[in-house]
């Protein structure tokens, strides 16, 4: 099952070179990865600056994807906030502006216990007619959803997915096969692995740079070429290595290379600092190493 599409890209959010909103390069951007190969957006996700963006402007970037891309690929909007009340606000805002789906995270900061986190989750499954994917990435929010919470919350008739960044394989695996969930490979090294096993696709940072690449690795092994989908991830690490584990958050390496591929970007906002010369430099050089360019 793949509610929301399998190759999905966690959309950076264009700025300008004063920091605003750019509504146009979002639209540019977004029409360039569906046709590039992705079947889902993501905005307003970790890597698009969720913390740093209005209400007003994550409504605002929502409806222009939707103009730019129409019905060629879903949107699924980042709605998770450490507040239920303004999750809710958002996941209605999202509903209105044309979202197909949100993604809502676990609370982070306060660190609720799990049923607090699971009436969380109910609350903003039951304020919109949106299906929904939990997004679980401990690392961030301090919390993890628990798999037996996951189960509870997989009876809900809107909670159809999971977007795992929990770096628990194991766990993954064995909620896949006791639900219903569409399970997405949040972490880019890890997307072949988890589809191989059962999982709906990925929400892929890197798709921001090379949407071709990584739809290619999916691609090949829904044709039985398992050695070619091998292959074509090995080929992939040495940028998702830079991009995600390079010691910068994907959000800044994502935006450098970009801008170096002369993409809609922009800067990041505060507290986030841009990329160095030498990060940007190194980022531009392994995408000529994978694509064969310049």
């Amino acid at each position: 099952m793949t509610p929301f599409g399998r190759t999905l890209c966690a959309m950076i959010t264009p700025f300008t070179p004063a920091g605003a909103l750019d509504l146009e390069g979002a639209r540019r951007l977004a029409d360039h990865l569906v046709t590039g190969g992705c079947d889902g957006l993501v905005l307003s996700g970790t890597t698009g600056e969720s913390p740093t963006t209005t209400d007003a402007e994550k409504s605002a970037l929502i409806t222009a994807v939707r103009e730019a891309i129409g019905t060629r690929a879903t949107i699924v909007a980042g709605v998770g906030t450490p507040d239920t009340a303004h999750t809710v606000e958002l996941a209605r805002a999202a509903e209105r502006a044309g979202a197909d789906g949100l993604l809502v995270v676990a609370p982070y900061y306060s660190r609720p216990p799990q049923d607090a986190i699971e009436a969380h989750f109910l609350r903003v499954a039951d304020s919109t007619g949106l299906p929904l994917a939990l997004y679980d990435i401990p690392a961030r929010t301090g919390t993890r959803i628990e798999p037996d919470t996951v189960l509870r919350l997989a009876e809900h008739p809107r909670i159809v997915a999971v977007k795992d960044c929990s770096y628990d394989f194991l766990s993954a695996q064995k909620l896949m096969s006791r639900t219903d969930l569409a399970y997405y490979a949040g972490c880019d090294e890890h997307n072949l692995a988890l589809y191989a096993v059962g999982g709906a696709g990925c929400v892929s940072t890197v798709a921001n740079a090379v949407p071709e690449h990584v739809r290619a690795v999916l691609d090949a092994f829904d044709a039985g070429e398992t050695a070619r989908a091998a292959g074509l991830q090995q080929r992939l690490i040495p940028l998702i290595e830079a991009v995600m584990a390079g010691g910068l958050p994907g959000t800044v390496t994502a935006k450098a290379l970009l801008t170096t591929l002369g993409l809609p970007a922009g800067p990041v906002r505060p507290p986030l600092r841009p990329a160095d010369t030498v990060t940007t430099d190194g980022l531009g050089a392994l995408h000529r190493d994978l694509t064969g360019t310049g």
